[in-house]
């Protein structure tokens, strides 16, 4: 089942669609949204099971992708830039690889098209742990979440899912559907047919999520992508190295040859 995604739409230009990672919202993406708009007609989006937008059982990239189809149909949008962070990243290559003639230009952070091992395995357990029929503020949660997870910017990232509703708190995403379909998350789908248009795959440095060894398959599955590493960045460069991410985010959408590729 297709579902009515929640966004937020600001700006003017050619179309450019976010999508955040898993966790997340398009909260974690005001910030980079509001700097975007200033160029482009920027439809910020929180994706099923996650935000504002409807939850549902059946959580995959295929359906993701088609979410993120309707919703472009639904506002008469015959092409976009996709922006994908993360799990974002790999709906953006489904949807590139099923629609390329609705892309603009493919922009990826930091992911790659393979299958990835459970990391954030400690952060589902945290998540899953707060018994919230025993805490009443955002500091009894943190408290509780500190326990599992040490990073306090992870602590603050995941307490931007904190939802108070009829007195009690709880978790705005839909925490278990995600639990059970974590493996098909993890798991990269066939891509139909490899994206011959524009692809830009953003990689922190000091990131293990796109490694040497994966230049590979980019390349053959997006035959003309650029790869830009960021040095000195993890997972997150467009909250790390926020003036170079827009700067080359920008670029590349107004010219793909404007940004300089790794060697």
């Amino acid at each position: 089942m297709i579902l009515d995604l929640d966004y937020q739409r600001q700006g003017s230009g050619e179309p450019l669609v976010i999508t955040h990672g898993l966790f997340g919202s398009r909260l974690n993406w005001r910030s980079v949204a509001e700097k975007l708009a200033e160029h482009f007609d920027v439809i910020n989006v929180d994706l099923r099971n996650h935000g504002d937008s409807p939850h549902a059982p059946e959580h995959n990239y295929s359906v993701m992708a088609r979410d993120v189809l309707a919703l472009l149909d639904h506002l008469g949008l015959e092409r976009a830039h996709i922006l994908g962070h993360s799990m974002g990243g790999k709906l953006g290559m489904v949807f590139a690889a099923n629609w390329p003639e609705r892309l603009h230009s493919l922009m990826v952070v930091d992911i790659a098209p393979r299958d990835y091992p459970p990391l954030h395995d400690y952060i589902f357990d945290a998540l899953r742990a707060v018994d919230f029929r025993e805490v009443d503020s955002r500091k009894d949660v943190e408290a509780e979440l500190a326990e599992y997870v040490p990073e306090p910017p992870v602590r603050q990232f995941l307490l931007t899912n904190l939802v108070r509703r009829q007195g009690r708190l709880g978790w705005k995403l839909n925490l278990e559907t995600l639990y059970a379909n974590y493996d098909a998350l993890n798991a990269m789908p066939a891509l139909a047919h490899p994206f011959a248009g524009p692809a830009l795959f953003i990689r922190g440095g000091n990131s293990d999520y796109v490694r040497e060894s994966d230049r590979e398959p980019i390349h053959r599955h997006f035959p003309a992508a650029c790869i830009k590493t960021f040095p000195n960045v993890h997972h997150w460069p467009h909250i790390e190295a926020p003036v170079a991410f827009l700067r080359t985010v920008i670029d590349f959408a107004r010219d793909p040859r404007a940004v300089a590729c790794d060697l």
